[in-house]
């Protein structure tokens, strides 16, 4: 009865052995968040920014939740980890700060109506700082002729 019990035990070990990894989503390897993948993330995050502002969400409630939203995504798929950042991991707070930025720095492109004025004066004051052209407003209409 004990050579029958046997293989059971060990099968049931590796299987234990095994959990971690299946519970834990790309934890073990985790590739880093390439920029094509930030590319995707940030345009989600701006997307669902955008979405709550226009179901009435306040301004910083819906980056913080976006953003937040964002680091969980990198942190879980990518162990925190950004190819053009860094080959370490990226604190908790680092992520969040990061995301909640590309959240307002898109939400400025999407739909800079649902976006505050002075929130929008700092996003274009960084911009130019950066020695980048804030986003381009639509052209007026040109006025009908007589």
């Amino acid at each position: 009865m004990d050579a029958v019990l046997r293989p059971k035990a060990l099968l049931m070990a590796a299987l234990l052995a095994l959990v971690p990894l299946v519970s834990m989503p790309g934890a073990a390897l985790a590739a880093p968040a390439t920029d094509a993948d930030m590319t995707l993330y940030s345009r989600i995050a701006a997307v669902n920014a955008c979405m709550a502002r226009a179901a009435g969400v306040d301004f910083d409630k819906a980056v913080a939740i976006s953003g937040e939203t964002i680091a969980q995504v990198i942190q879980g798929q990518h162990g925190g980890v950004i190819a053009q950042v860094s080959a370490q991991p990226l604190s908790p707070d680092e992520l969040r700060k990061g995301a909640i930025n590309s959240a307002v720095l898109g939400a400025s492109e999407l739909c800079p109506k649902e976006v505050p004025a002075d929130v929008m004066k700092k996003v274009q004051d960084a911009l130019k700082q950066a020695g980048q052209a804030p986003a381009a407003k639509p052209a007026a209409k040109p006025a009908a002729k007589p």
